[in-house]
């Protein structure tokens, strides 16, 4: 009879801890890409086919590099096209400068077709977000 009226209670107790939060020393700066339907939105189909072909291959050069954690589009249609998550502590990503210039070498971007908005973005340096070059490599 203890033992099923203690359950509840240590059931309750449980659910008042705080969560487990990474210290703070773990938490890494990212950079956040919003990618938006650009000005220059008017290519033919071929042309536009081109740059898509284009941007995928520079998410895949940007992951394989280490740069590029997460890359992924919305499927809503509205302006809002995608997010790029970038490791600010990876060679070449430590200034939203050195963001931008990575931002051009995408043909979407540089055509136009794209546009973007930066944000610092922090998180805990795990799973997706470790640091270095994937092990799978696109």
């Amino acid at each position: 009879m203890k033992l099923i009226l203690l359950i509840p209670f240590l059931l309750l107790c449980l659910q008042q801890l705080p969560a487990q939060q990474p210290p703070a020393e773990q938490i890494q700066p990212y950079w956040f890409v919003l990618l938006k339907k650009g000005p220059n939105r008017g290519q033919d189909s071929a042309t536009a086919a081109a740059l898509q072909r284009g941007h995928m291959a520079n998410i895949n050069r940007l992951y394989s590099e280490g740069m590029l954690k997460v890359a992924g589009p919305f499927g809503d249609g509205g302006d809002w096209l995608g997010i790029f998550i970038f490791d600010a502590s990876a060679p070449g990503c430590s200034t939203r400068a050195n963001i931008e210039r990575l931002l051009q070498t995408d043909p979407a971007v540089a055509a136009g077709r794209l546009n973007y908005e930066i944000r610092t973005w922090y998180t805990s340096p795990e799973g997706s977000f470790k640091p270095g070059t994937p092990d799978k490599k696109y």
